[in-house]
């Protein structure tokens, strides 16, 4: 019963995502709107997540099974593939390549931000504390 629960929760985001998507004039797929909603509700805690856990668990399963449709749609697209398969290639290389560079350089960017952050939190609270062990002392 609780996996129907689950999976009656995501057929419900899904369809509200479908809806956004036919209501908000914009080029954003329903999946993408779906999954926004289901981050939202996870993250400010509308739903927990032991109310989607076994069927998240389940997809993640699968998940290689999803993959077959569009990989039989390139077997099927290949002679359109083939004329054009060195451009794609090295579009999909630098593509890659140049993702790649930048989210870590993002990563790095961040995590430096946090550390330096942390780092002036923990002088101030050690400032902080030196200053009360002081006064505490002068007594």
């Amino acid at each position: 019963m609780k996996f129907v629960k689950q999976f009656a929760i995501f057929v419900t985001i899904c369809f509200i995502g479908e809806v956004l998507h036919k209501v908000i004039p914009l080029p954003v797929p329903a999946s993408i709107y779906g999954l926004v909603l289901m981050f939202c509700a996870l993250k400010f805690k509308i739903m927990p997540l032991q109310e989607v856990e076994v069927f998240s668990d389940f997809l993640l399963e699968i998940m290689p099974l999803l993959f077959i449709p569009s990989t039989v749609g390139l077997i099927v697209a290949w002679p359109i593939i083939q004329k054009h398969w060195l451009p794609i290639l090295i579009i999909t290389l630098l593509g890659t390549t140049f993702i790649f560079f930048v989210v870590g350089h993002v990563t790095q960017f961040f995590a430096k931000l946090v550390s330096s952050r942390n780092n002036q939190k923990s002088s101030g609270n050690a400032e902080s504390q030196q200053s009360n062990s002081t006064a505490g002392n002068k007594d």
